[in-house]
């Protein structure tokens, strides 16, 4: 679970119209490893006419990578897949130099996922069933008669992509990927803290030989800068963006004065039910699994734990114990973000909060203690309101609450502005099928966690999105239908 010794040479750039640019801009600024806290590079800023540059780029390859084949595409998904793949270790390597998170999560998780989104695609742009109707119809317009409907798709056009830090390449792929082999162009803007992963895709797709424009890639930060710039660009035709709520509504606010449909993952503040019926070790390692991986930095991670109260001692004390015995975790991506968990660990215990484990800054007596660690952190004791149960931290972080009725844990699990995910812990079978579908979230998984088929729909409820992605699901959203109706 070490990271890579060579870490990482790739050298962030933009890539606008066929070409890596790194003059320009706005200048730079550094890129910092999480790890240890030192600068080890350096990244472009995109100003306006960067942008500018690249959606025109983009805007200019829809005419012919628009009007490709399926075929075309399909090859060209593939191409890209097996790019990446050759350049496995590099990807790796990269990742792992941007995040800080441990190398086998990378090397298991990250990359394996960014090929495989790709290799989906290919495969289901085939085969995909759109609708026919012959009927005979009313004729307002010219006599009744027959008429044969069909529905066709066509690419929305250029789309903008912002993606986050924690899962740079999965996530950006996971948009990219079904974006451009319905057809659009694609100008994407990674996030300003992992830009390595970005870059190399940008490389790798390059080589695959995809039209001039059809991607492009621009680097910078958000509000006030190329994120803002290129989401409110009057010559965007869709923005996908996963990142936090506040980010999105205020891109959401940008969108509206062009009318641009958007697809929204946003934030989570994910409850877990733990029955007393639950098979006790498998409660117990997939919460600390869901709570803790990445260092509780993926939207899905847990961070409220309700269990019934028969079991809630038992539960709390062996949870705390394999809190206090997790070693190999990675840092928070940056001093701010550890700064902003470590305030919340401050908050919970003004609020009244026991610390079980965990609960400040680990010492390492290494190069790490100059980088952004904090300890994986077991609370209780915190009223249902209190700030630290209600708010999304974003880090290795669970509150533990006791339950007495069923009809207590869903309502529980429900009081919250997020609705992203869920996790149930039962081995009643009929009360997994009763408690699912009255939680309020965009998917529950009972006795697991993060166990994902890229088929199926992804997205949240409430603050935590707009929209579902996943295999059809977000053809569908990158592309429109059309209905032709031909007089018969």
């Amino acid at each position: 679970m070490g990271r890579s010794a060579a870490g990482s040479g790739v050298k962030p750039a933009h890539y606008v119209g066929g070409e890596f640019v790194r003059e320009g801009g706005v200048g730079s600024f550094p890129l910092v490893d999480p790890v240890d806290g030192s600068v080890r590079g350096d990244v472009p800023e995109a100003d306006r006419a960067i942008v500018d540059a690249a959606v025109g780029a983009a805007r200019g390859a829809l005419g012919v990578w628009g009007s490709s084949s399926v075929e075309e595409r399909a090859a060209a998904m593939r191409r890209i897949a097996d790019g990446i793949e050759a350049r496995f270790e590099e990807f790796v390597d990269a990742e792992v130099a941007d995040t800080g998170k441990p190398r086998e999560l990378a090397a298991t998780v990250d990359i394996p996922r960014a090929v495989g989104n790709f290799r989906a695609y290919a495969d289901l742009l085939y085969g995909r069933p759109e609708r026919s109707y012959s009927t005979a119809v009313p004729g307002w317009s010219g006599g009744s008669g027959q008429a044969l409907n069909y529905t066709t798709r066509r690419p929305l056009g250029v789309v903008a992509i912002i993606s986050p830090w924690n899962l740079p390449l999965l996530l950006l792929t996971w948009k990219v990927a079904p974006a451009l082999a319905a057809g659009n162009t694609v100008v994407a803007k990674p996030s300003e803290e992992t830009p390595s992963t970005a870059t190399l895709l940008a490389e790798v797709i390059h080589e695959a030989g995809l039209p001039v424009g059809a991607f492009n890639l621009i680097h910078g930060h958000g509000a006030g800068a190329a994120g803002e710039f290129l989401t409110a660009h009057e010559g965007v035709d869709a923005i996908a963006f996963t990142g936090e709520s506040a980010t999105g509504s205020a891109i959401m606010r940008k969108a509206a004065e062009h009318i641009t449909p958007v697809s929204f993952e946003l934030g989570g503040k994910n409850p877990a039910i733990v029955f007393a019926d639950a098979d006790f070790e498998d409660a117990v390692a997939g919460t600390v699994r869901s709570a803790f991986t990445h260092s509780g930095q993926i939207c899905l991670c847990t961070e409220r734990v309700y269990v019934e109260r028969s079991i809630f001692d038992a539960f709390v004390a062996e949870l705390g114990v394999r809190a206090r015995a997790l070693t190999g975790y990675g840092p928070m991506i940056s001093a701010a973000h550890r700064d902003k968990v470590v305030s919340y660990y401050r908050l919970a215990v003004d609020e009244g909060a026991t610390v079980v484990a965990g609960g400040g800054v680990p010492s390492f007596g290494d190069e790490r203690d100059g980088g952004f660690h904090v300890e994986p952190t077991v609370l209780t004791g915190l009223a249902q309101n209190a700030r630290t149960v209600q708010e999304e931290v974003f880090g290795p972080i669970c509150h533990v609450m006791p339950f007495d009725t069923e009809d207590e844990a869903i309502a529980l699990a429900n009081d919250s502005r997020y609705g992203l995910a869920a996790t149930v812990w039962t081995t009643d079978l009929s009360r997994a099928h009763r408690v699912a579908p009255r939680v309020e979230a965009g998917i529950v998984w009972v006795n697991c966690w993060n166990l994902r088929d890229l088929r199926t729909p992804f997205g949240g409820i409430k603050a935590s999105g707009i929209g579902r992605e996943g295999g059809e699901y977000s053809l569908d959203f990158f592309s429109e239908p059309v209905n032709i109706c031909i007089k018969i």
